[in-house]
C-alpha cells in the first residue's frame, strides 16, 4: 500500500537548472589540497593525483571554488606563482595543512597549478580574492596575471611561468565571510570595501579581458546583515547601482552531531537542519528582490554540507563519510532544483578529504564517498528545465519542526525526457511511493537506487567503496502512474520517456 505520492507537473516550469548548482569547493585546509589534489605517492610527474583527477573528471563537475574559505583572506596570490623552489613559505592564520596544527602554507600549489587542474578535469574556476588583508590592486593584478593577453609585466610573468595563453576565469569572489574571518566587518563596512574592489576588478570587463567577469559578494545567514549590505552597496555618487552578479551565503549543518554516537533521533534533527537551506535561499532571494530592482542577481550557496563534531582542527576537519550525509546532500539538491529560478551556483564543502568531501584519499588509494554517488545520480538534472512537484508524504515531529519523510524534485530535458529524484528521508522505515507525471503515455522507465540494505551510519573506506554504487530499482507502471518501494535512507533516480 502506497503511503507517499509525488506529482510531477511537467508543464509548470521553474527555470533552467544551471549545471553550476552541482559545484564544488577546495580550500587549503587539512588534506584537501596537499595529499588530496597535489603530491602524494600516486602523484604524476606534474604533482597532480591522477586517481583523484579521474574521479572528478568522471563526475563532470561544472565549477570549482578556490583557495578559500577563510584561507583566502590571509592569502596573497603572488606567493604561489613562479618556480616552486623560489616560493616563500608563509603563515596562514586560519587553517593548517596536512593533519598537523602548523599554520604554514608551502605555496607549492598556487594559481597556475589550480587553473591547470581545472582544465584537466574540465571544470570552470572560481577564484576568491583577499579582501580581509589584501587590497584592490592585488585583486586586479590577479585578474591581469591570469586572464590578460597583452604585453604587461604581469601577463608576461604568466608566460615566463609556462602559460602563454590567458586562462578563462569567469567567477571572482570579492572576499569570504567578511562578517567573520574575512575582517569582522559590519555590512556597511563590507559594502564599501566591496564597491572599492569591484570598481577595479569589474573594470577589467571587455577592456583587459574579452568576457564579462561574474562578481560575487559574500552574504550571511543573518538576513538582516544582507538587508543592510544590499542597501549600502547599491549607493554611489552616480545613483543606485548594484556592482554584483551574485550574492552568497554559507549553510553547514550537523555541527552538534557525532557520527560515531548518533542515533535515529539525531539523524532526524540533522536532516531538518539540512532542509533549512530552503528558508535561507528564499530569504536571501527576497532581500535581493527588495533592493536590486534594476538588475538580476543570482543566489549562490558557495559553502554547504555536513559538519560533524569529528571535524576539528586536530583532524584537519576530516570526518567519516556516511550514508546519512549523502542522504542530506540529496535533500539539498532537491531544494536547489526547486529554486532554479533564483539559484546560479552552489559549492559543497569540500572536494577531497575535508568535511563532506566527495573523494577520499589515503596513501596511494583514492575512492568515491556516498555523496559522490548522489551527485552522479542527480547529474541528469543539470541543464534541464526544473518543473514543479507536489509531494504528499508522512512527516515526523522533530522538536518544533516537522521532517517530511519523502522528498523529490523533477526536471524535463530538451527532448522531453522527465527525470525524477525521490529520497526516502526516513532512516527507520520503508515507504511505497506513487509518481504521477500526467497522462498515460509512459513509454520507457529506467530507475536506479542508492544505499539499499545499508545502514545510515555505514562509513565508506577503501575496502567497501564499491558497495555504494547505484543498483537497478524495480518500478511498476499503470495508467501513467509509477509505483516503487524505497527502503530506509535511499535515493532514487528515475528517467521517464
Amino acid at each position: 500500500m502506497t503511503d507517499a505520492s509525488v506529482t510531477v507537473h511537467t508543464e509548470a516550469g521553474i527555470d533552467r537548472i544551471e549545471p553550476e548548482l552541482h559545484g564544488h569547493f577546495s580550500e587549503h585546509l587539512g588534506r584537501c589540497i596537499y595529499d588530496g589534489i597535489w603530491h602524494s605517492q600516486s602523484a604524476d610527474g606534474d604533482g597532480f593525483r591522477e586517481d583523484v583527477m579521474t574521479l572528478l573528471s568522471d563526475l563532470e563537475m561544472p565549477v570549482l571554488r578556490w583557495p578559500g574559505g577563510c584561507f583566502a583572506d590571509d592569502y596573497h596570490w603572488e606567493d604561489g606563482v613562479g618556480p616552486r623552489e623560489d616560493r616563500p613559505r608563509r603563515r596562514n592564520l586560519f587553517w593548517s595543512q596536512d593533519r598537523s596544527e602548523a599554520p604554514e602554507e608551502p605555496n607549492t600549489f598556487g594559481t597556475d597549478e589550480f587553473l591547470e587542474f581545472c582544465e584537466r578535469v574540465g571544470t570552470q574556476p572560481y577564484l576568491a580574492t583577499n579582501v580581509g588583508s589584501g587590497d584592490p590592486q592585488e585583486a586586479a593584478d590577479w585578474v591581469e596575471y591570469a586572464c590578460y593577453d597583452g604585453d604587461t609585466e604581469l601577463a608576461n610573468r604568466r608566460r615566463e611561468n609556462g602559460r602563454d595563453e590567458p586562462y578563462e576565469v569567469p567567477y571572482w569572489g570579492i572576499g569570504n565571510e567578511n562578517w567573520g574571518c574575512g575582517g569582522r566587518m559590519s555590512p556597511e563596512q563590507y559594502a564599501r570595501e566591496y564597491r572599492r574592489f569591484a570598481t577595479y576588478v569589474g573594470s577589467m570587463d571587455n577592456l583587459m579581458v574579452d568576457d564579462d567577469l561574474e562578481l560575487i559578494a559574500c552574504g550571511f545567514k543573518d538576513h538582516e546583515w544582507n538587508h543592510r549590505f544590499m542597501e549600502e552597496v547599491g549607493q554611489s555618487s552616480w545613483g543606485v547601482e548594484f556592482p554584483l552578479d551574485h550574492l552568497t551565503l554559507h549553510h553547514y549543518y550537523g555541527r552538534t552531531m557525532s557520527v560515531a554516537e548518533a542515533d535515529e533521533n539525531d539523524y532526524d534533527q540533522f536532516l531538518v537542519e539540512a532542509l533549512e537551506m530552503e528558508d535561507h535561499i528564499e530569504r536571501i532571494a527576497a532581500t535581493i528582490d527588495a533592493f536590486a530592482t534594476t538588475r538580476d542577481i543570482g543566489v549562490i550557496i558557495d559553502e554547504w554540507g555536513a559538519w560533524h563534531t569529528e571535524a576539528v582542527a586536530e583532524s584537519g576537519l576530516e570526518q567519516p563519510g556516511t550514508v546519512v550525509d549523502a542522504l542530506s546532500a540529496a535533500a539539498v539538491l532537491d531544494v536547489f532544483n526547486d529554486h532554479a529560478d533564483v539559484m546560479t551556483m552552489s559549492n559543497i564543502a569540500q572536494t577531497v578529504n575535508v568535511l563532506q568531501c566527495l573523494v577520499e584519499t589515503e596513501g596511494d588509494e583514492a575512492w568515491a564517498r556516498p555523496t559522490y554517488h548522489v551527485f552522479d545520480l542527480y547529474a541528469p538534472h543539470k541543464g534541464n528545465e526544473a518543473v514543479q512537484t507536489s509531494v504528499e508524504a508522512p512527516t515526523r515531529n522533530v522538536g518544533d519542526d516537522e521532517l517530511p519523510l519523502v522528498g523529490a524534485s523533477a526536471s524535463v530535458s530538451d527532448d522531453g525526457e522527465t527525470y525524477v529524484t525521490v529520497t526516502n528521508l526516513d532512516t527507520r522505515s520503508t515507504h511505497t511511493v506513487e509518481i504521477g507525471i500526467g497522462g498515460d503515455d509512459v513509454a520507457d522507465v529506467d530507475a536506479k537506487v542508492l544505499f539499499e540494505d545499508q545502514e545510515p551510519d555505514l562509513v565508506v573506506d577503501a575496502d567497501n567503496a564499491d558497495e555504494f554504487t547505484a543498483a537497478d530499482l524495480d518500478v511498476s507502471v499503470e495508467d501513467g502512474v509509477l509505483t516503487t518501494e524505497l527502503e530506509p535512507s535511499t535515493v532514487a533516480g528515475i528517467s521517464i520517456q
